[in-house]
């Protein structure tokens, strides 16, 4: 873990290498001290020499000052690299969710990625923080304490030999505990966090439905869990002090017991105790420091291991493989073949899907969402895909730009296979529509700008007149300027709606993928946006899911789908004529619109 870890100190390292140095002038600075009172107290106060104390007092007021400057330096140092440790991990682990697949997404809930990259990342930073502010001083503190200890006098440093295993095996055992009870209170931390974050994103599910109470006892059994967990980790925590504190306190007295008959008998200096005293109070102090630091330890493994799971993620969709002679590997096919460099462009818009079988496999159920699809939408086609609930229409459009790879077959781009496109280059040429779409805090217009951030002023009104978005925009007193809270709370669904569509037009894509998205228009605005598409978007291949078949009754071509299978596939004439379950639809449609009437 250490090893994979380190390489995010990254520009830090000198921090890291100076830290030890500052230690180590702190230590000696301060265990030089007790030397010098031992001399003050043995030497210069039986002597009477006022001269001789007073040097050795200026000497231990240099030293104590040069303790307090490396002290005050480490601290700068430590802190610098451990808040830089942290910036550089906490930016790795995001680079490496943004490049994660819906697949990898779905693996991790969104709460527990949330917490990675805050709460855990932050026990890292800390412990690094701490660690080379103590757990470097800490071991030199013992090690030449117990050098000193000795020198004074050899039989009373016996003591230790005693105190210091008793209080190790009462630290491993603590930490051996303690391990496991950080993991389930950051476990615990995760739900916590997936709750909050559930119930603040529907925030308007739960007011409208008067859930309040339902959400507030959900938190609470989240908040309850977390904190009976956090509690037990406590709980064994907080016995190491006492366990600590016993061991010391008994070492000292025993150490004043026969320290004390040794200074009577003439065989030990006064002075030589107290510096000695000293040094076993640093050695303690220090081996208590070290218990603290391995509990924080085994709390930075528990969130190290998290860490390194998201790091350590296989993305299982990337670029393909680039091979010696020029061509690309096709990855995740079954077929061994390559193709040329000179195809890594998405060109005119034409689709094929060849046997696609899909299925989803974090949810571990083995069954097929789509299987044995296969279909052709030529260059420029409007093609509408219709079907029942849970049929797999957002899951078929989902494999285009790769937001999920087939599990079966291939689905082609221009007679080329997905998956041997560069990711940008495929989803650059693909404009979408989610069926769960987003605004982003920001103005309209740098909302829009994700779609073609070069684009002018002129572009934005052409395709928002297109998306019918024009008109409300302008009716804002900002225009284009108008700001839009998290997710454009401050608009209207339809309004979010035409937004999505004007945003993936400016990108003037060679396929554009509408999901559902027009779900939250009326159907006179609706009718204009598709006419839209037929007079200025002649180039694009556009696919279209609706629910209602008069969204797509105008298209070249509908797909329909039925239990993850294409039962269909021709103009809106034609499957009324022969189409079974076309009909069926269409006729649960017009029966809806009768009886609503």
């Amino acid at each position: 873990m250490i090893k994979s870890l380190a390489k995010y100190i990254g520009q830090y390292k000198k921090q890291m290498l100076l830290a030890p140095l500052l230690v180590l002038l702190d230590v000696i600075a301060e265990l030089s001290m007790p030397i010098l009172m031992s001399k003050i107290v043995d030497e210069g106060i039986p002597a009477g020499d006022t001269g001789y104390i007073v040097k050795i007092g200026i000497y231990m007021i240099l030293l104590a000052m040069g303790a307090i400057f490396f002290g005050v330096a480490n601290m700068k140092v430590s802190s610098t690299a451990g808040q830089g440790f942290g910036a550089n991990l906490r930016d790795a682990l995001f680079k490496k969710v943004q490049s994660f697949s819906f697949a990898n997404i779905d693996h991790f809930s969104t709460g527990s990625l949330v917490t990675r990259l805050t709460n855990d990342v932050n026990n890292l930073q800390n412990t690094l923080t701490m660690g080379i502010r103590l757990l470097l001083r800490a071991p030199m503190m013992l090690i030449v304490a117990m050098i000193l200890a000795y020198r004074i006098n050899a039989r009373l440093s016996l003591v230790m030999a005693v105190a210091i295993p008793i209080l190790g095996i009462a630290i491993a055992l603590i930490m051996t505990n303690a391990k496991k009870l950080f993991t389930v209170m950051q476990t615990r931390m995760d739900a916590l966090n997936s709750t909050i974050q559930e119930n603040l994103i529907g925030i308007r599910v739960v007011k409208s439905f008067v859930r309040q109470d339902y959400e507030k006892k959900k938190f609470k059994k989240s908040n309850d869990a977390l904190t009976d967990a956090a509690i037990r980790a406590a709980s064994l925590a907080v016995t190491n002090m006492p366990v600590m504190m016993l061991v010391v306190n008994a070492a000292t007295l025993a150490i004043i017991k026969i320290g004390g008959g040794l200074v009577i008998n003439g065989v030990m200096m006064t002075g030589e105790l107290i510096s000695f005293i000293s040094y076993i109070m640093q050695i303690l102090v220090s081996v208590m420091m070290l218990s603290t630091i391995f509990l924080m330890l085994a709390r930075a493994e528990a969130s190290g291991k998290r860490i390194i799971e998201v790091l350590e993620t296989q993305v299982d969709i990337t670029d393909p493989v680039e091979l010696k002679d020029g061509s690309i590997l096709l990855q995740k096919s079954t077929s061994a073949m390559g193709i040329s460099r000179n195809n890594s462009q998405v060109h005119p818009g034409k689709i094929e899907f060849k046997h696609v079988s899909f299925k989803y496999t974090v949810a571990g159920t083995g069954e097929n969402v789509l299987s044995d699809i296969n279909f052709i939408v030529n260059p420029g086609e409007i093609v509408g895909i219709v079907g029942g609930t849970a049929t797999g229409k957002t899951s078929l459009v989902n494999l285009i730009p790769r937001l999920y790879d087939v599990t079966e077959g291939a689905v082609l781009i221009d007679d080329v296979d997905v998956r041997n496109y560069k990711l940008d280059d495929l989803r650059k040429g693909i404009g979408m529509v989610l069926q769960q779409n987003t605004l982003f805090s920001g103005t309209i217009r740098e909302n829009l700008l994700w779609g073609n951030e070069n684009a002018t002023q002129e572009e934005l009104e052409k395709v928002c007149k297109d998306a019918q978005a024009h008109s409300f925009i302008t009716s804002f007193s900002q225009g284009y300027d108008t700001f839009l809270g998290q997710g454009g709370v401050n608009i209207s669904g339809g309004q979010k709606q035409r937004l999505y569509i004007a945003r993936a037009m400016l990108k003037r894509p060679k396929i554009l993928i509408l999901d559902d998205s027009t779900s939250a228009v009326d159907s006179a605005t609706e009718e204009k946006i598709r006419k839209s598409f037929y007079s200025n978007f002649k180039d694009t291949t556009v696919l279209i899911i609706a629910q209602r078949i008069s969204s797509v009754s105008r298209a070249d071509k509908i797909l329909v789908l039925d239990d993850g299978k294409v039962m269909g596939l021709d103009s809106h004439t034609e499957l009324m004529k022969s189409n079974r379950i076309y009909q069926e639809i269409n006729t649960s449609q017009q029966e809806g619109v009768l009886a609503n009437g």
